[in-house]
């Protein structure tokens, strides 16, 4: 199937197709371990566009994620604080469960470092991630021009500092309308920047 039917296919998402093909993968998904490495993507249109080559070095991981909110973890439910904070059940996760897959790959496979993530499904309980991850040490990685940026040490980890997709996705970055408060870092250092008193220095 060509890149732009295999596109359209992903996005109708409700199709019978589809429908059917998420559940047979899902049961299948289940099936595995919550990090397992696969043989090529399920989505290999979704995967080129964030950067995979079907090259030595790259190499894909799925990674099974609970979904729905969480529960705040206290000794018999005894926040011990103010009534503001004395939520226990609805907790919502302040980023995405996308950004937290990729960090929980990263930990894992502590030599690698993770380029970008997609869904490729969900049911009623899990969400299914496959993460992309390339190996720095590789000497392919490290002789291709467009990719051998991630082989720099400021590249370590990446995904626990907020530089992937899915974590300047939670972070409020962007580029473009709707993004100038968070220009800079976040809203807070936009508004210290835009806040701050520069007076000229009398000489």
């Amino acid at each position: 199937m060509s890149a732009p039917h295999l596109k359209l296919l992903w996005q109708k998402k409700q199709s019978d197709v589809f429908r059917y093909l998420n559940r047979i993968r899902c049961w299948e998904y289940r099936q595995s371990k919550a990090i397992t490495r696969v043989s090529r993507p399920t989505r290999p249109d979704r995967a080129r566009r964030l950067g995979y080559k079907a090259k030595q070095g790259f190499v894909i991981y799925r990674i099974r994620m609970r979904r729905g909110g969480r529960k705040k973890p206290l000794p018999k439910g005894c926040v011990n604080g103010k009534p503001a904070n004395q939520g226990i059940n609805q907790i919502k996760n302040a980023r995405s469960n996308q950004a937290i897959a990729e960090e929980r790959v990263g930990r894992k496979l502590k030599a690698l470092r993770v380029l970008n993530s997609y869904w490729v499904g969900e049911d009623s309980s899990n969400l299914f991630i496959e993460v992309i991850c390339v190996d720095p040490a590789h000497n392919t990685i490290r002789n291709d021009p467009h990719i051998n940026w991630i082989c720099s040490a400021k590249q370590k980890h990446r995904e626990m500092r907020g530089l992937t997709s899915a974590n300047k996705k939670s972070r409020g970055l962007g580029k473009g309308h709707g993004y100038a408060k968070t220009i800079g870092g976040s809203r807070a250092a936009a508004f210290r920047r835009y806040n701050a008193v520069r007076l000229l220095r009398k000489r």
